[in-house]
């Protein structure tokens, strides 16, 4: 960055102080706020390149636009630092993704410059077209509605639904398509080629700029020039570019492409689009990481890097001398690729999660029978069904957040149809610092209400490989596995595989007063906690379930034979998750037992570290700890001496 002699940033803190700066202020602006993102996330952490590569973007639109009276949605989050910064919150930019501080998203209760909340993709376009018809119908002519969604995100379904419903309404909808050719990872799919095509039509290329100056001052003329625009544009469109049809054809007016990172260019242009009506899309070509070399070279690595050295580009890791244990993801990529070696029938299936959900690994060493279906949960279940049904057995990864986009379809397409596809759900429990709109909260509810579903989650990285073995044997039918975000506890993991008899449960430790149950990677707290609690006399039981459908009936019943006293313990939510299973069983068996069950509260749980949201929902170790002191019966000293 240039050392400007008189830095404007600091004097902006809302897009009023913006619109003070003339045109020719933008670029240092924009250079500024590239930086300060820079700074700030070089030493806080979180997502990275997409929004160095929208900040002329950004900068464009608070400047044009009367936000927030305007109405602005970013699709998806990612790419909203820069908005976060210019809309008031600069000052505690330094708080986001902390406990407490500000979410990494956009959120309608921390800003009124936070249209709607993004943290799942694809919204956008649906979301601002909704906000555009209100207007309409309490007719604010004046306001304007604009959807800014990367190229990524417009794979998934939902964004062509709304593309498709915006073209027949005649609202004030600008959709402004962001196209880095990435999401976390590089896109697939004939979209990408289709973009791809447009940005290098030569013939298109050479006239698009004296094209677009003219058909913008005629649509100035009034509402009779806007047919007459219309028809010439439609015409040469149609002559020097068939590949906008595409769009043209869900009758939006397309725009571009344009460099999104020319900022006065931007700003001129969305001056003028502000007076053109109806459905309007404006294609603009950008560099995800821009303006931090090792960013726009390694775009995958750099979406969300951690620490890191803004001088040098190192990544900070923390150096143990101690062998540490993997993360479950990774576990779970090498593991599937063993499995394949063995098994010739299994493929494997991710929605845009091949780096994230470590698919990468059977991509690399299977590049045929792997595949990244792009941002739609929705078809990568079905996909994965209609495999299925020719005998193979698809391993659909996708994180537990995201599954709950494509429920629909496990029900009818997967579970109705007894398919023996395999949902591994990476990223249960909570997330961390990402927050409400990823955790994984659900999964184990809304999967065991399922008919014909089995639903498991393993205690460490020895069962992860044991469950997926199992998953992939003759007749399994639809199986569900759910592990954490994060590391496991194991080392020495990679062992033999052994088959698990679906529906069984496993004694941990024997014990008296008291029983917990867990499910997942959380029983290694209760082991922690039962290590503690027997220092101190009292020593409970512990079971670790594994299935959450079907449950171990034989376990439950030894339980509440033995055991008044029953804590159940679960990275999910309360209702309807393994507590509220073994309560049901209860009930359904007339025992009577005092049970208390900790996880996920039924309330919004925010972003924080991993371990501390773990603490504030009750269920780390110290939280068992307490709970089973409250309830346990203490021996005497004596009785312990004895």
């Amino acid at each position: 960055m240039e050392n400007f002699t008189s830095p404007l940033l600091p004097n902006i803190n809302y897009p009023a102080d913006l619109k003070q700066y003339k045109e020719d202020d933008l670029e240092q602006i924009s250079q500024e706020l590239r930086q300060y993102i820079i700074d700030v996330v070089s030493v806080n952490g979180g997502h990275f390149g997409a929004s160095l590569g929208v900040v002329e973007l950004t900068v464009a639109l608070h400047y044009v636009l009367n936000t927030p009276y305007d109405k602005l949605v970013w699709d998806v989050g990612h790419q909203a630092y820069g908005h976060k910064i210019l809309t008031g919150r600069k000052s505690v930019f330094h708080t986001n993704r902390v406990l407490h501080g500000i979410s990494g998203f956009p959120k309608i209760s921390e800003s009124e410059y936070d249209t709607f909340g993004v943290g799942h993709s694809s919204t956008s376009i649906s979301a601002a077209l909704g906000m555009a018809v209100a207007s309409h119908y309490k007719g604010e002519k004046d306001r304007q509605h604009v959807a800014v969604i990367g190229d990524g995100a417009m794979t998934a379904g939902l964004a062509f639904e709304g593309l498709n419903h915006a073209g027949i309404e005649n609202s004030n909808l600008l959709v402004i398509l962001n196209d880095n050719c990435m999401s976390i990872d590089p896109n697939v799919g004939a979209l990408k080629e289709y973009l791809t095509s447009i940005t290098i039509s030569k013939s298109y290329n050479r006239f698009r700029d004296d094209i677009s100056s003219v058909l913008l001052k005629l649509s100035s003329l009034g509402p009779d020039a806007h047919k007459v625009v219309k028809k010439i544009e439609k015409s040469i469109k149609g002559t020097l570019l068939k590949q906008s049809n595409l769009f043209e054809a869900l009758n939006f007016r397309y725009f571009g492409p344009v460099d999104g990172h020319d900022v006065k260019k931007l700003a001129s242009i969305l001056k003028d689009l502000k007076d053109i009506p109806g459905p309007k899309l404006l294609h603009c070509i950008t560099v995800k990481g821009k303006g931090f070399a090792l960013a726009e070279k390694d775009q995958t690595k750099w979406h969300a890097p951690g620490l890191f050295d803004k001088i040098t580009g190192e990544i900070k890791k923390s150096v143990s001398d101690k062998p540490q244990p993997p993360k479950y993801q990774d576990v779970f990529g090498h593991t599937l690729v063993e499995l394949a070696e063995a098994n010739k029938k299994i493929v494997g299936i991710t929605p845009a999660m091949p780096s994230g959900s470590s698919m990468n690994i059977m991509m690399k060493a299977m590049p045929t029978r792997a595949f990244d279906v792009g941002i739609a949960e929705q078809h990568a279940v079905t996909f994965s069904a209609g495999l299925a049904t020719q005998g193979l057995v698809p391993f659909c990864n996708i994180y537990s957040s995201f599954m709950q986009r494509a429920y629909d379809q496990v029900i009818h397409d997967v579970a109705i149809q007894n398919l023996n596809v395999v949902f591994c759900l990476d990223r249960a429990g909570v997330a961390g610092a990402d927050g409400a709109t990823h955790h994984g909260a659900y999964d184990l509810a809304f999967m065991r209400c399922i008919p014909n579903m089995t639903v498991a989650s393993p205690m460490n990285e020895e069962e992860l490989r044991n469950l997926m073995y199992t998953a992939q044997l003759e007749n399994s039918g639809p199986f569900s596995i759910r592990y954490p975000r994060g590391n496991g506890v194991m080392t020495d993991w990679k062992r033999p595989f052994k088959a698990i008899e679906i529906g069984k449960g496993r004694k941990i430790c024997d014990g008296e007063d008291v029983a917990i149950l867990t499910i997942g990677h959380v029983g290694n707290f209760a082991v922690e906690a039962c290590k503690e609690l027997n220092s101190e006399g009292i020593h409970p039981a512990h079971y670790d379930m594994r299935f959450v459908k079907p449950l171990d009936e034989a376990l439950l019943h030894d339980v509440f034979t033995r055991y008044k006293k029953v804590v159940t313990v679960e990275d999910g939510c309360l209702q309807g998750g393994m507590g509220s299973a073994v309560l049901e069983f209860m009930a359904d068996h007339n025992y009577q037992a005092h049970v208390i069950r900790l996880g996920m509260p039924d309330e919004v749980v925010e972003h924080g570290e991993q371990a501390e949201l773990w603490a504030i929902c009750g269920y780390d170790k110290n939280s068992i700890v307490e709970t089973i002191r409250k309830i346990a019966i203490t021996r005497t000293t004596s009785t312990i001496a004895s």
